[in-house]
């Protein structure tokens, strides 16, 4: 398997490769230059495998410079009870006949990207001890990709992280989860912007090819393609346990604000999943609702990205957009390159045109949005009529999915982080706090370890150069 990238060049390469590089050289995204196909006989063989011999099987379709037994024994040591809690790692939570949320946020930092995050260190690890190398991780989170992170690479061998996140923008939980952590390969800055200046300095540094080569910065943000492809599991794993015959469909409904979580979604379907509906759900900053409406892509600025109380999704540029828009103009790299580049640059929006909307629907797309009210009624309802607390973005993302099920479909939710994390909103909707795993009841008074910084890539740089 080889990858190319979004925006036009054609240099084939390996994953070790991209593993460790984040963006390529013309600032485009890594995808495959194929999609495996999964067929029936194969998905038989799949039904009945554990989570880490299913993400092996996964995996080792897209990955073939990593011996078998190598990475057999990487997913093996990644998806274990002892650190997601249950054996099946991602289990099915049904809430009526064809409804469920599949649980995403049993690992160390109580949120779905633990699952990509996870194996993500261990292939760092892996593959910078092959080569005798060091990586700086420079990323950007606008809540649980941060935390994520560095619960993954913490200590780890040849691994420094600089995490950027939007200041005084995330939960009292979120924040204390990143700045109380005191490893020394562990650098949290504090931007005084929102969550798209902390991306946009990531990608300039990025495409700094000069700095990013001299000091071998990588990235873990889900532009990295392997975090991607490690998310495309759980699809495969949420559909088995719904279904018991490869006759089949399922949807699934996916709170997404940088379209990193659903853009796994599309990867399965389009190597042969049985997905019927991939809903994607946002919030107030509704930027890809608006696109799968429309087909106009419009970025908003800083004053018109909303704050909101599903705050992981404050977003209003989405990074992995650019995947699915290649996939969409048939894999067109001048194209994607006019939009994202130069459209974008220039007028800060895009339009697609009306042949190309009407062909989102072969892809089974569908949208729609939630505001603060629809939180609060969703968390109550769900409460009332299940017994189940669904954090701020699962919430969301139920909404959304009420609206678009379909009779004889099962409609999993994918849950994004566990309610203890949006403490506030949770206790607005039902007069009560969540309750606190164990070892956390008092997290927010340990002391913190981070640095406030303006939006300023320059600044950003220097603090790297000072601390590798």
């Amino acid at each position: 398997m080889r990858y190319i990238s979004t925006r036009g060049d054609q240099t084939e390469r390996r994953f070790c490769d991209i593993l460790l590089e984040g963006l390529a050289p013309d600032g485009g995204l890594y995808l495959p230059t194929h999609y495996p196909q999964v067929d029936d006989a194969t998905l038989t063989r799949w039904r009945g495998l554990a989570y880490a011999d299913l993400a092996f099987e996964i995996l080792s379709l897209y990955i073939d410079d990593i011996p078998a037994e190598d990475l057999r024994a990487i997913t093996r040591r990644t998806y274990t009870e002892a650190v997601f809690g249950t054996p099946e790692i991602t289990p099915l939570k049904t809430l009526e006949p064809g409804l469920a949320l599949q649980a995403l946020s049993n690992g160390p930092t109580l949120a779905f990207k633990d699952m990509a995050m996870q194996l993500l260190g261990q292939l760092f690890e892996y593959e910078l001890g092959r080569r005798g190398q060091t990586l700086n991780i420079l990323g950007a989170t606008s809540g649980d990709t941060g935390s994520a992170a560095e619960y993954a690479m913490r200590g780890k061998a040849g691994v420094n992280v600089f995490m950027l996140s939007p200041h005084g923008r995330m939960s009292p939980f979120q924040q204390a989860q990143m700045f109380s952590l005191q490893d020394a390969n562990i650098h949290n800055i504090a931007i005084e912007g929102v969550f798209d200046d902390c991306q946009d300095i990531v990608k300039a540094v990025s495409n700094d090819l000069e700095f990013k080569r001299k000091y071998q910065i990588g990235t873990v943000n889900s532009i990295n393609w392997a975090r991607l492809l490690a998310q495309v599991v759980y699809y495969f794993a949420g559909y088995f346990q719904a279904t018991t015959s490869n006759t089949e469909r399922v949807s699934f409904t996916v709170p997404s604000g940088n379209f990193g979580n659903v853009c796994a979604g599309h990867v399965a379907r389009m190597m042969g999943l049985p997905i019927a509906q991939l809903v994607v759900a946002t919030n107030e900053n509704d930027v890809l609702d608006e696109f799968f409406r429309t087909g106009v892509y419009r970025v908003r600025g800083s004053a018109e990205t909303h704050e909101t109380s599903s705050p992981s999704m404050d977003i209003s540029k989405a990074s992995n957009f650019e995947r699915f828009v290649f996939d969409l103009l048939g894999r067109d790299g001048a194209r994607t390159k006019a939009l994202f580049g130069e459209a974008i640059a220039r007028e800060g929006r895009f339009q697609i045109s009306a042949g190309e909307h009407a062909e989102i629907a072969r892809f089974g797309f569908q949208s729609g949005r939630s505001s603060h009210a629809d939180r609060l009624a969703t968390i109550r309802s769900t409460h009332a009529r299940y017994g189940v607390v669904v954090d701020t973005h699962t919430a969301d993302g139920l909404k959304v999915a009420q609206e678009r099920r379909e009779p004889g479909v099962t409609m999993l939710v994918l849950e994004t982080a566990l309610p203890v994390k949006f403490a506030a909103t949770i206790e607005e909707a039902l007069g009560t706090a969540p309750p606190r795993p164990a070892g956390l009841e008092h997290i927010e008074s340990l002391p913190k370890r981070v640095v406030v910084m303006p939006v300023d890539v320059a600044a950003v740089q220097r603090f790297i150069e000072a601390h590798v």
